[in-house]
This record gives structure tokens, C-alpha cells and sequence, in this order.
């Protein structure tokens, strides 16, 4: 396809917002394009009500546009090149642009000295001019194949760094201080703000909100961060928040994890590797996640509280204390239902070290937890490092307790952690 007919096909499709037709195109040369001003443009809306204004920096826009177009076809640029706007000189203003006015854009070659080129343009309209500038523009070639690709419906601020490879679909909005990996895909109206970095292969999908403030009277905000590790799963509507100065100032998540549709992962909350989170599942803020635990769905998880390695929380469960690794935590309040011998299974644990794990939690669950420990570690055929990660899980948990289930007189009651 030539040059001539490229314009025209892109002239009839509005590529740019700021450009209506070319008017006519002299190769290399010069380019005449219009705009029509009309009162329905998304910059009228609240800029000087009452008394709507083009504002200059949106003519210089229109221009620069126009620009693009008369380098497109210019010999040795490439139809697949791009180009960037370097600089603007000598920039004047002349009248005011209203709705209802046309403008005429006159752009012409001024010089050119390898990727770097001048070009005069000049607005009017009615035949007076109403701004002119010299622009200078950069020809990029050899673009690579895989750059991101944005929709242009997406609104991502300049400022905002993403990875070759990856594509933002439409609608999506992305801040000014996210950094978004190699690779990855986000999906339509999500929404990415705050001080956010995501690794290499994350997907994102549709409506979900990353890196927002946190839900917490006290933020006043502060720069505070989320870190997202590689190869995420945020599923419909997840949201997850970026910390407190008071929680410490981050939130992170670690690499291969699954956020099913609606999880929430609140302030300075820290989810390691490998986990998967149901339809709901939600953390209250500051709660430590372990690798390979499962949140089944719509459970709720207390603030502050900690899920040990491999736990596996069942539906509906309301976690209010740390949840022992290895186990099965179910109930509202949640209890101890025996060893995850299933996930662990699955997960690699071979016959004989379930064995031992199933043989610290019989002591865990019928002597009290002091005795219990003493027992675990006199033990010599549990002397392994997975028992060891037990115990160790429980010495830390610190005033939260741990929870677990013991024999009681009623049923119902249940038996508080030490």
C-alpha cells in the first residue's frame, strides 16, 4: 500500500483524536489536515466553564500528529517506524479556538539529518492563523516485534514503564509510578495505580484494581508500595492494596500465586509462592501467607494472623488466629480438622514424612501445646526439618495463638492455642 493511500485509509478511521482528514499530502513534503472543534470533546468537559477553550498544548498536539503523518511518508522511513516529539520552538498562540471553529493544520519539512527532523506548522482558522510552532521530531526504526501493545482506548501515563511483550487491553487505566513486567496481559478496565511493580508474566484480567490505596483511617497518603513477583493470576474483580508507613510501607506477593475471581488481599499483607486463593477469599491487612497454601472460597482471614506452609483453609472458614501448616483449618470460628494429607500428597510429600507430620499433630491435639511441643521434639523420629518449621511456627506466633482442636466437655467449644 502506498503512502497516499495509507493516510487516507487512516484519515477515514480517525487514528488521532486531534485529526479529522488530510487534505492533501505532498510526499515528503508538506501535509494540510483539519480539525473540526467540536463542544462534545473530552477537553471541554470542566476546562473553563462556561467559556470552552482548546487549550494551546492540545493545538501543539494536533500538530505534532500532522507531523507524524508527513514523515510517514517521506523516503526511508518505514510505514511500521515511530515517531517520538523532541522539542517545540518558538511556540505562539495568536487567538483563541472555541467550538465550532476548523482548524486548517499546515505542516511543512523544514530539515531533516538522519532520525532527527524539523518541521514548520502552522493552525488556522478562517483563514487567520491562531498558532504556529517549529517542532522537532525523532524517527525510531527497527522497532522491535515485541514492543507492548497498548488498545487506544487505555489511558497509561507517560511516566508509567511497561515490558516488551506485553499487551494492556481497552479501557485500562495505569498510574504514573507502575511498572508492569515482560509479557504480560491486562485486561479490560482494570485499573494499576500507586507505587506498583509487576513481574515478568503476570496476567490481569478484566475489572480487577491493583495497587489502590489502602482501606485503612489512619492512610493519610503516604508513598507507600505493592511488589508483585512473576507469573500471577488476578482473576475478575480482585483487588489488592499497596501498604501502610505504619504496616511497614509495602505489600508483596510473591511468584506462581492464583487470586480467584473477587479475593482481596489488604495493607501490608506479604503472600509468598505457589498459593491459590477461591472466589472471595479475602486477608485482612497485615497477614503473613506462607508457600503453597490454599484459601478456599470466601473465607475470611483476621488481621495480623500468619497461614503456615501448605495449610490448606477450607470454604467459608474465618481464620482469627495463625493456621498451622500442614493441616486442615475449617469452621467459623476455624478449627483443626487433621493433617492435609491429600494437598500434601499432591504437592510431593512422600508416605513416610506424612507419617511423622500426622505423629506431631496427634500429640499437638491431645496433650496441651507446651507438653505438646516437648513431646515433638524428644521425638528422634521427628527430627526433620518439616516438624522442625512446625514447631518453629508455633514458638512465633507470638499473642495471636494458633489454632487447633482439642478435646472439650461441650460440643462446640473450642480449645484456644497457646
Amino acid at each position: 500500500m502506498n503512502v497516499s493511500a495509507q493516510l487516507d485509509r487512516l484519515s477515514q478511521r480517525y487514528p488521532s483524536l486531534l485529526v479529522d482528514g488530510v487534505i492533501s499530502h505532498d510526499r515528503g513534503t508538506r501535509v494540510v489536515a483539519v480539525k473540526n472543534v467540536t463542544v462534545n470533546e473530552e477537553f471541554f468537559q470542566g476546562h473553563f466553564p462556561g467559556t470552552p477553550l482548546m487549550p494551546g498544548v492540545l493545538m501543539i498536539e494536533a500538530l505534532a500528529q500532522v507531523a507524524t503523518l508527513l514523515l510517514l511518508g517521506t523516503d526511508g522511513t518505514p510505514d511500521d517506524a515511530r515517531i517520538a516529539l523532541r522539542g517545540v520552538d518558538e511556540a505562539k498562540f495568536r487567538r483563541q479556538v472555541v467550538p465550532g471553529d476548523r482548524l486548517e493544520l499546515d505542516v511543512t519539512l523544514a530539515a531533516r539529518r538522519g532520525p532527527v527532523a524539523r518541521v514548520t506548522a502552522v493552525a488556522s482558522s478562517e483563514g487567520q492563523v491562531v498558532a504556529e510552532a517549529d517542532l522537532v521530531l525523532v524517527v525510531r526504526t527497527g522497532v522491535r516485534q515485541n514492543e507492548p501493545t497498548i488498545h487506544p482506548t487505555a489511558v497509561v501515563h507517560p511516566g508509567a514503564v511497561i515490558g516488551s511483550g506485553t499487551v494492556i487491553g481497552p479501557y485500562v487505566t495505569i498510574g504514573a509510578r507502575v511498572a508492569i513486567g515482560r509479557n504480560c496481559r491486562v485486561g479490560a478496565s482494570s485499573v494499576i495505580d500507586g507505587c506498583t511493580e509487576i513481574g515478568d508474566g503476570t496476567k490481569i484480567y478484566p475489572f480487577a484494581s491493583i495497587g489502590l490505596a489502602p482501606q485503612d483511617l489512619k492512610f493519610k497518603g503516604e508513598p507507600t508500595r505493592l511488589v508483585i513477583g512473576r507469573n500471577n493470576v488476578f482473576r475478575e474483580f480482585v483487588t489488592v492494596h499497596r501498604g501502610t508507613e505504619g504496616g511497614g510501607g509495602v505489600t508483596t506477593i510473591g511468584d506462581h500465586n492464583l487470586f480467584m475471581a473477587y479475593a482481596h488481599v489488604a495493607h501490608d499483607c506479604h503472600v509468598g509462592n505457589h498459593t491459590i486463593f477461591g472466589n472471595g477469599a479475602t486477608l485482612g491487612g497485615h497477614v503473613t501467607v506462607d508457600d503453597w497454601v490454599t484459601i478456599s472460597a470466601f473465607s475470611g482471614v483476621h488481621q495480623f494472623c500468619r497461614l503456615g506452609k501448605y495449610a490448606f483453609i477450607g470454604g467459608y472458614t474465618v481464620v482469627t488466629r495463625n493456621a498451622l501448616p500442614y493441616a486442615k483449618t475449617v469452621g467459623n470460628r476455624a478449627r483443626i480438622y487433621g493433617l492435609n494429607s491429600i494437598g500434601l500428597e499432591r504437592r510431593g510429600f512422600s508416605r513416610e514424612l506424612i507419617g511423622k507430620l500426622r505423629k506431631a499433630y496427634r500429640h499437638l491435639i491431645h496433650h496441651n501445646t507446651s507438653h505438646a511441643i516437648a513431646l515433638i521434639e524428644a521425638d528422634p523420629t521427628l527430627a526433620v526439618p518439616e516438624v522442625a518449621y512446625l514447631v518453629e511456627f508455633i514458638h512465633s506466633a507470638g499473642a495471636r495463638g494458633v489454632i487447633l482442636r482439642r478435646p472439650s466437655r461441650r460440643p462446640g467449644d473450642e480449645a484456644d492455642g497457646e
